[in-house]
């Protein structure tokens, strides 16, 4: 015979098959095999048409097409004997599903079959409903699946009952047909139907309210006397395994028991003897009595009891926790972690084997067990816990201490109960740990840092000392070099020592070694070179018996091919050998950074210094009087309230103020990319960004402009990151005020004739900024700006301070405002001068976000907004 016929056995075929050795083989055997079965279809060939079915069935495992053999499926379910309506039925199951249209033509046959007077020829047919059973089929072949219900064969009910629950998830209206079938299960002694019955029970629960309210009535002593009767049944062969009766219909009991004492105090009431005798009987020496007790903790963890019986649940976790068993622990942690939020108390009884569990060998456990842990911490254990992580740290594997770092530091930084522990803990992460911990940390230690005055030395004295240990974690060392280059004359003269602490003798040599030694280690990357160059400017005013030697190592990266590390050690040169006279000035220490703020932004809380979206000012709760009014806040560079556009692909501006300028061309060779919106520290020293060297304002221009106006520091907002998009009002159009139209539009014309029409740059209900535009001869790149500020409000404003910033193609220079106190009602106003040059002209338009700060009845108001509206031919 033809191996390839019609009449080919299965075997032959599975076995010719399994001779191939390549896919292209295998393919060939199966397309020769398809095209014989398709001609024995095309020849209504009847007496191979269970065997062509079979082999289908077989190929359709392969992965192969079998769609046309769907229509011998349902002749097959047609013939009248059961060897064809297996095959057929078998056939449906695997080659059809609910959502082919074939399947309308067998709603018929299956409501025959389901009527049959052969009982396994109704088992097929239900066995085929169960498992393709569409809403349409649902709803025609219900009345018959209802009444197979009470069917005199238990294998019968059984299927009937499975079939059911199919039905209900696909209709659930047709619920409330099965619930007294249902509950009539519930008596049976058969397990195998009481078992499909509490299953049919759940699901009814699950889909209809009244359905839990009947069986809460009416079932609820049912189910608790069976279940007791099972735990305390004796040995049944049948039903037994590893010594426990039918673990699987107790587990079936304990979930219908969990549903219906879920939310109502009487059912939890009555069942809680029998959930503690099967807590306390069964044993967990093997895993079908372990798997009883996870399902009986669940149960009593979910229904509403009292803390006795979940003290027990729990300390039955705490055993878990203890077996060998890689899987049983880990359920365990999952039950433990939503456990603690019902009753934390007993979860604490456990927290020395929980802490064992962070050391298993097992990554699954020790993740999950990281993850209670730091739930489990509050501040009367933070300290304990803090300590046995940190020692685990020093062991921990490498893939492992990045997940660990990270919940040290949050465990650190949300219950730390003094500063200079924090200091202390966060010194031995970065000690241990310092290339796995993320910048927003070490930002955030620097913030604590700069906050807690009284700690200062003792902080750089513990930094020089860790430095010295271990300088090859990056974290570490960039901290190490702000707090030298900030606080190295409190390391050298021993200031602010604390009782704790034992002097040390620290030369100025040494502490420049300690900086000299960050910026030479070849994996130092950019962020700590350029830390490292700022420390050693700030320390030639600190220390200057070493001027010289910073000034050669500064000198040895003029010509670095990096372009941020070059320009900086060509303008800190020029800062050293011409500008003596201010560099001491230039280089004071950092003003304390805003603790709460920058605490507020990284967890992504909208900061509170903001004006509404009418313009109305918001009081500052820190006031604006502070010391630092960082340029980082002006532009909004912390904020994580809105994403951070990627500058691929779009306008640099557009990154910049979050502006949509589809106007303004496209640079090529912009390859600046956004930074994180947490970056606050890199901000503040312009670290981080490789600007272009035509769009970038030098030192010396920076220094000029300083000397003439003390807001003049905003010109070096070239090198800072891109910015988040604004939430303020969109700004006024350039033809229309669109927040009132009154304002006078009066124009001014440069030599040339080309007209500049005045703008209302900022309004709110109780402030007006205008701006007047003029050129200079032969400078078209430079606007001059005439700004005047009005108070529309009654009241009179002093101590009137305002700042601007621009994008990196744009230079600008502030002069002094023409006074301090603005008259209210309008009756006076301020002036100020501005110079704007663009290094873009003729590509790009002009943007400005402006900052405005004022005292009104000696309490501290902050306004912000954005200018894109300026004319074009600016």
């Amino acid at each position: 015979m033809n191996p390839f016929s019609s009449g080919t056995r299965l075997r032959d075929m599975i076995r010719a098959i399994r001779a191939c050795k390549t896919a292209a083989e295998e393919r060939a055997v199966i397309r020769k095999e398809c095209a014989a079965i398709r001609a024995a279809i095309d020849e209504n060939d009847h007496d191979y048409r269970h065997r062509n079915l079979a082999k289908l069935m077989f190929i359709h495992m392969l992965g192969y097409p079998t769609h046309f053999g769907q229509m011998e499926c349902l002749k097959l379910i047609a013939s009248a004997g059961f060897p064809e309506k297996r095959i057929g039925y078998l056939g449906l199951m695997l080659l059809l599903d609910e959502r082919q249209e074939v399947l309308m033509l067998v709603t018929n046959s299956l409501k025959q079959d389901l009527n049959h007077s052969n009982q396994y020829i109704v088992g097929l047919a239900l066995c085929a409903l169960g498992n393709i059973c569409s809403a349409e089929m649902a709803r025609d072949l219900a009345p018959e699946v209802e009444r197979l219900l009470q069917f005199r064969d238990p294998n019968i009910r059984k299927k009937a009952a499975l079939c059911s629950i199919r039905i209900i998830r696909k209709v659930p209206d047709l619920a409330e047909n099965f619930v007294n079938p249902a509950a009539s299960l519930l008596k049976e002694k058969h397990h195998g139907v009481m078992i499909t019955g509490v299953q049919l029970c759940t699901e009814l629960c699950k889909h209809s309210p009244e359905a839990l309210e009947y069986f809460r009535k009416k079932s609820t002593e049912a189910i608790v006397k069976t279940l007791k009767d099972l735990v305390n049944s004796p040995y049944a062969p049948e039903y037994d395994i590893a010594g426990i009766t039918d673990p699987f219909l107790h587990i079936r009991m304990l979930k219908f028991l969990r549903v219906l004492g879920q939310g109502d105090a009487d059912a939890s009431d009555y069942m809680n003897d029998i959930l503690a005798q099967v807590a306390t009987k069964t044993e967990s020496n093997k895993n079908a009595g372990n798997a009883i007790l996870y399902e009986c903790v669940e149960t009593i963890m979910s229904i509403e009891d009292s803390g006795g019986l979940r003290v027990l649940a729990i300390n039955i976790l705490g055993r878990f926790l203890s077996n060998r068993d890689n899987n049983i622990r880990y359920v365990a942690l999952n039950m433990l972690m939503k456990a603690i939020t019902v009753d934390g108390q007993a979860v604490q009884r456990h927290r020395t084997t929980i802490l064992e569990c962070v050391k298993d060998s097992d990554a699954s456990i020790r993740k999950r067990a990281l993850e209670l842990v730091y739930l489990l911490v509050n501040e009367s254990n933070v300290k304990p816990l803090t300590k046995e992580l940190i020692e685990y740290l020093e062991v921990a594997d490498q893939e492992f201490k990045g997940d660990l770092t990270a919940k040290i530091c949050s465990i650190v930084a949300k219950y730390s109960p003094e500063k200079i522990w924090y200091i202390d803990q966060m010194l031995k992460v970065l000690s241990e740990a310092g290339n796995f911990v993320k910048d927003e940390v070490w930002h955030g230690l620097i913030v604590v840092i700069s906050n807690a005055s009284d700690l200062h030395g003792y902080t750089v004295r513990a930094l020089y000392k860790a430095f010295q240990i271990s300088n090859e974690q990056e974290s570490l060392v960039r901290v190490a070099v702000w707090c030298i280059g900030e606080y190295g004359d409190m390391l050298v003269n021993n200031i602010g020592m604390l009782d704790i602490e034992d002097p040390i003798v620290v030369t100025e040599a040494d502490a420049v070694d300690i900086v000299e030694t960050a910026i030479k280690r070849h994996d130092s990357d950019l962020t700590t070179k350029a830390m490292a160059m700022i420390a050693l400017l700030k320390l030639s005013s600190r220390f200057p018996s070493c001027s010289e030697r910073i000034n050669n190592l500064i000198a040895q990266y003029k010509g670095s091919l990096v372009l941020e590390l070059q320009q900086r050690s060509i303008e800190f040169n020029s800062i050293i050998a011409s500008h003596q006279n201010m560099k001491s000035v230039l280089v004071e220490r950092m003003p304390v950074l805003d603790e709460a703020t920058f605490i507020g932004k990284r967890a992504g809380n909208i900061p509170a210094s903001l004006s509404t979206s009418n313009g109305a000012a918001i009081n500052l709760p820190n006031g604006v009087s502070k010391s630092a009014a960082p340029l980082v806040d002006l532009l909004d560079l912390s904020s994580d309230d809105v994403p951070v556009p990627s500058s691929s692909g779009s306008d640099f501006i557009q990154d910049l103020l979050g502006l949509d300028l589809s106007a303004a061309p496209e640079q090529p060779g912009n390859n600046l990319a956004p930074k994180s919106g947490t970056d606050v520290l890199l901000d503040l020293l312009s670290i981080g960004t490789t600007p272009p060297v035509q769009s970038t304002a030098s030192a010396t221009d920076i220094l000029s402009n300083q000397e003439k106006s003390p807001t003049s520091q905003l010109d070096g907002l070239s090198s800072l990151s891109p910015l988040p998009a604004s939430k303020f009002p969109a700004a006024v159009s350039p033809t229309i005020d669109l927040l009132g139209g009154l304002a006078p539009n009066v124009a001014s014309a440069d030599e040339n004739g080309s007209v500049y029409p005045s703008i209302v740059a900022y309004e709110s209900g109780s402030l007006r900024i205008t701006f007047d535009f003029s050129k200079t001869a032969g400078s078209p790149q430079t606007t001059l700006i005439h700004a005047t500020f009005k108070n529309l409000s009654p009241n009179i404003y002093s101590n009137f301070i305002f700042q601007a910033a621009v994008p990196k193609f744009l230079q600008l220079h502030l002069d002094p405002a023409s006074g301090s106190t603005l008259p209210g009602s309008g009756n006076g106003s301020i002036t100020q001068k501005l110079r704007v040059t663009n290094n873009q002209h003729g590509k790009k338009h002009l943007v400005m976000r402006l900052r405005i700060a004022y005292k009104v009845d000696d309490k501290d108001i902050l306004e912000e907004g954005q200018v894109s509206n300026f004319p074009r031919n600016l």
